[in-house]
Order: structure tokens, then C-alpha cells, then sequence
């Protein structure tokens, strides 16, 4: 099974010394987009690309597949 982890984003907003609320309002991220985000869900291409634009950064700098193991 994979997951999300977008402890890059997280990261990175906090070395920008923003908040995830303000960041999610600048950026047009909705607050049920952030709480997928937080639970590692997948979120949409459209934005991951938003993300990217507003933060001017890649892909790699803010989302990284993991794998979970069926235990």
C-alpha cells in the first residue's frame, strides 16, 4: 500500500514561517485538502501544482511516496 508524506511541505513552511492555515488560504487550498494532506492522503495533480506555484518549488521539495507494509 502507498502513502503520501508531505513532511517536505510541512518543513518548508515552517523555514517560510508560515502557518498551514495561512499557507492554505494564499495558496487556494481548502481546509479538508490540508487535513488529507496531514493524514497523508493523496491529494490532486491541480494541487500539487498550485502548491508548487505559490511556494515556487518542485514536486520532490514538498511530496514523497512511501510505502506501507500489510502487517
Amino acid at each position: 500500500m502507498e502513502q503520501a508524506s508531505y513532511k517536505k511541505l510541512f518543513k518548508l513552511l515552517i523555514d517560510k514561517d508560515l502557518k498551514k492555515t495561512e499557507f492554505a488560504a494564499k495558496a487556494g487550498i481548502s481546509q479538508n485538502t490540508l487535513a488529507r494532506m496531514g493524514k497523508g492522503q493523496f491529494i490532486s495533480m491541480e494541487l500539487l501544482v498550485r502548491i508548487c506555484k505559490y511556494l515556487n518549488c518542485t514536486f520532490d521539495d514538498v511530496v514523497e511516496i512511501i510505502n506501507k507494509e500489510n502487517n
